[in-house]
């Protein structure tokens, strides 16, 4: 299917009737706003129709698979969202998360504190603030969200943090990457310009069914941070 004849997403529809309320808005207060209102228009999840029981069956074994592969000992989720899909997944290994929303990060942490979630969680914009050390970056159903300028902030600032490995969120049939306003939604094939990434190191198709089944390349890709072209 080509890029225009793709069904409508949710959160690029949902964002679109309600710009104007963003405009002036640092980053931080787009991502606060969107989770207050529940913007995205999931019924289960804050985080969008991504982080929903039905979105992520195709990662339970696959994900864990690809992390046990890696010899991986410690994950960053970033962001986490409400990290409501990962949880029911035994990834087996130290889990950390970090989200730009603080009202998030509180409830997280505060579950965690109480025994009822694993990791540890942190408020932090992925853009520029310092990151805690992992093996694995998972930067999921994000960079999608973001303006081509804070993309490259926030692949570089990961990139900084240390870390082998990024599995993020890549469309492998888009051919059009176009820039967004934060916060809004679109398509992005990471080895397509302006990325130019090379080609990942292990795909996994979420089996996405979203819109009949037109975003059906929705796929998270793997890559090491050493083989990017990231600015300095």
């Amino acid at each position: 299917m080509d890029d225009q004849g793709r069904p409508p997403v949710l959160a690029h529809q949902r964002f679109a009737a309600r710009r104007e309320s963003f405009d002036g808005l640092s980053l931080k207060e787009r991502f606060e706003e969107i989770h207050a209102s529940n913007l995205w228009g999931a019924q289960e999840s804050v985080s969008g129709l991504g982080s929903e029981p039905d979105a992520i069956r195709a990662l339970r074994n696959d994900l864990a698979t690809l992390l046990q592969g890696l010899g991986a000992g410690s994950l960053l989720d970033a962001p986490c969202g409400d990290a409501s899909w990962i949880h029911g997944m035994d990834l087996g290994l130290a889990y950390h998360g970090i989200d730009i929303v603080p009202g998030l990060i509180a409830d997280l942490q505060q579950r965690a504190d109480a025994g009822e979630l694993p990791g540890t969680y942190k408020l932090a914009d992925l853009t520029c603030d310092d990151l805690p050390g992992c093996d694995v970056i998972l930067c999921r159903d994000c960079l999608v969200h973001l303006s081509f300028a804070n993309v490259e902030r926030a692949v570089a600032n990961m990139a900084r943090s240390g870390a082998t490995w990024l599995i993020t969120t890549t469309f492998t049939d888009w051919d059009g990457n176009a820039d967004c306003e934060d916060g809004d939604w679109r398509a992005l094939n990471m080895e397509s310009a302006p990325f130019s990434w090379p080609q990942p190191e292990v795909l996994i198709n979420e089996d996405c069914r979203e819109g009949d089944g037109g975003w059906a390349d929705k796929s998270l890709g793997l890559w090491r941070f050493r083989d990017l072209p990231i600015a300095a």
